[in-house]
């Protein structure tokens, strides 16, 4: 089934959020899905559509220092090992790279090993910083350079 990578809308984001099981698991985070990351980011906000509907998205935007942020990246359970998620990273990169960004960055959970493999087979440089979230809570902190 072909898949096209859309600029998300605001329909998009709640049609996740309906299925968010499908995409997180156990993990409860829809909390991290806001709706003005779509509003006001939606040139870099991506998803995934096929005729059986969102089968991944991506949310980001470009900081000020240049860098192309990915907030979230998910899969629909159902696709997951297809070259999706590397998909929607080249999408944003393309995207990101015409505003200018001459880097990427994500954050996870130093317990996430499948989100540490993945950015790692994409190129992504890890290190955990400390605190990073807050007192006691440390992340992995992936950068990737685009020059």
């Amino acid at each position: 089934m072909a898949v096209q990578i859309d600029l998300a809308d605001v329909s998009d984001l709640h049609h996740v959020l309906a299925d968010h099981a499908r995409y997180w698991g156990e993990r409860d985070l829809r909390a991290l899905h806001l709706t003005a990351l779509v509003q006001e980011f939606g040139s870099t906000c991506l998803v995934a559509r096929a005729e059986d509907g969102i089968r991944g998205y991506l949310f980001g935007f470009v900081t000020p220092d240049h860098t192309g942020y990915v907030h979230l990246i998910a899969t629909r359970d159902d696709a997951r090992g297809t070259g999706l998620g590397r998909t929607l990273y080249e999408a944003f990169t393309e995207a990101v790279g015409g505003q200018g960004a001459v880097r990427l960055k994500a954050i996870t959970s130093v317990t996430n090993e499948g989100s540490i493999a993945f950015h790692r087979s994409l190129g992504f440089d890890a290190r955990v910083v400390e605190d990073y979230d807050g007192p006691g809570r440390p992340r992995v902190v992936f950068t990737r350079d685009l020059r």
